[in-house]
C-alpha cells in the first residue's frame, strides 16, 4: 500500500554552502523554518484524515537534515515518536548532503524512525561539483551511500544533469557511478536557472549555457532508460511545479516544463513506435496497443508523437488501452503484421 507523504520543507536549514543553482524560496515557496511539535502533529493529523487508511510517512525536504544542529533534529523527530508508537506515522524520510553522514548518526536516526535517506549527489564529477559550489567530492558520495546501505536504510539519490561544466557524457557517467552504489530510487532534476542565484549571474554574463528543453528531454530519456534497465525506479524527473516556479521571473532559463516527465516518457514511446513500425510501407495504417495509463504518452503532448509518425509515413488509426499490456510494453498491429516491444530494451 502506497504511503501518504506529509511534507515539511526546511529549506536551506543545515546547508553549509550556497550552491550556485539553489534558491529554495523560489523553488518550494517557503523559507523553511523549523516547525514546532504542535505544527508537526497538526499537519500529520490533517493528512491522516484524508489518507484513506494508507500508512503515513513524514518527509523533511529542502535542507541538509543531518547538518542542522542536533537539538533541532531532536525537535523535529521527537514529537513524532508518540505518533510512531501509536501507528499514526509509519516511517520518516530525510534529505541531506553526502558530507554530513556518519554511521553513529545514522544509527540514532534509525532509532528515531528514519527509514529513508535521500542524498543530494547532483554529479559524480569533482570539477562539476566544484563549479557548482557543492563543497563535497564524489568520494564522499561513495562513502555516504555505503554507510546508508550498511545501516539498513532505504537510499535515494538525486542527480542534476546540466550543471556548470557538465556534459551529456558526464551526466551518463555520473548515473552509472551512482547505479553502482545500489540506490533504491532516483530523482533526476535537470538544472534550471532560478532567479536570485549565482547561476543566474553566470547565465546573464554568458558564462553558463543551460540545457535546452529538447536537449534535456533527450538526455533524461537516456538516463531514465538506463536506470530502469538497471532495475532502479526514478520517482521524479523535473521539479514539481509550484505557484512560485510558475510565476514570471522565477525560472530565468533552462528546461522547465510543468509536465517534464511526460515529455520524457513520450519520447521513449515515440522511439519504440518508430522501432516497431520500421519497414512498413509508407501510409500504412497501424493500431497501437498499450497499458491504459500509457495512452497519452503514446500520443505525445498535443499529439506530438502522432504527427512525428505521420511525417515518417506511418498513419496511426487508433491507440487502444489494453489491460493485458504491461506498463513498459507496446504492441503495433498493421494488417497481418503484429509486433511487440519493451520501452527499456
Amino acid at each position: 500500500m502506497r504511503p501518504t507523504t506529509v511534507p515539511f520543507f526546511i529549506s536551506h536549514q543545515g546547508c553549509p554552502h550556497q550552491c550556485v543553482f539553489c534558491n529554495q524560496v523560489r523553488i518550494a515557496g517557503t523559507v523553511g523554518g523549523i516547525p514546532d511539535g504542535e505544527a508537526l502533529r497538526a499537519k500529520v493529523g490533517a493528512y491522516r484524515e484524508t489518507s484513506g487508511g494508507n500508512p503515513v510517512e513524514v518527509a523533511f525536504f529542502g535542507g541538509s537534515f543531518t547538518a542542522i544542529p542536533s537539538d533541532d533534529q531532536e525537535r523535529l523527530l521527537g514529537p513524532l515518536q508518540p505518533l510512531r508508537e501509536r501507528g499514526e506515522v509509519s516511517r520518516i524520510r530525510i534529505s541531506t548532503r553526502p558530507d554530513a553522514i556518519d554511521s553513529e548518526h545514522l544509527a540514532w536516526l534509525r532509532g528515531m524512525g528514519v527509514a529513508t535517506v535521500e542524498i543530494g549527489i547532483q554529479s559524480m564529477d569533482d570539477a562539476v561539483l566544484d563549479r557548482s559550489g557543492r563543497g563535497h567530492t564524489a568520494a564522499q558520495v561513495v562513502t555516504a551511500c555505503r554507510l546508508v546501505k550498511e545501516a539498513g536504510m532505504t537510499l535515494g539519490a538525486q542527480l542534476m544533469p546540466g550543471l556548470p561544466g557538465d556534459t551529456p557524457a558526464l551526466s551518463m557517467a555520473s548515473l552509472h557511478e551512482v547505479l553502482s552504489l545500489y540506490p533504491d530510487f532516483l530523482r533526476i532534476y535537470p538544472t534550471l536557472v532560478i532567479a536570485e542565484t549565482r547561476l543566474a549571474e553566470l547565465y546573464r554574463t554568458g558564462e553558463y549555457v543551460p540545457l535546452s528543453l529538447a536537449g534535456a528531454v533527450t538526455l533524461c530519456k537516456t538516463l531514465l532508460r538506463a536506470a530502469l534497465v538497471a532495475g532502479v525506479p526514478v520517482i521524479r524527473i523535473g521539479l514539481q511545479p509550484t505557484a512560485e516556479l510558475d510565476c514570471d521571473g522565477s525560472v530565468l532559463a533552462g528546461p522547465y516544463h510543468p509536465a517534464f516527465r511526460q515529455l520524457v516518457e513520450g519520447e521513449l514511446c515515440l522511439d519504440l513506435c518508430r522501432k516497431l513500425t520500421t519497414g512498413l510501407p509508407r501510409g500504412t495504417g497501424v493500431t497501437i496497443f498499450c497499458a491504459p495509463p500509457r495512452v497519452s504518452d503514446v500520443a505525445g503532448q498535443r499529439r506530438h508523437n502522432l504527427e512525428a509518425l505521420r511525417r515518417d509515413g506511418v498513419h496511426v488509426t487508433s491507440i487502444i488501452a489494453d489491460p493485458e499490456c504491461s506498463h513498459h510494453e507496446l504492441r503495433v498491429e498493421a494488417g497481418s503484421v503484429s509486433r511487440r516491444g519493451n520501452l527499456f530494451t
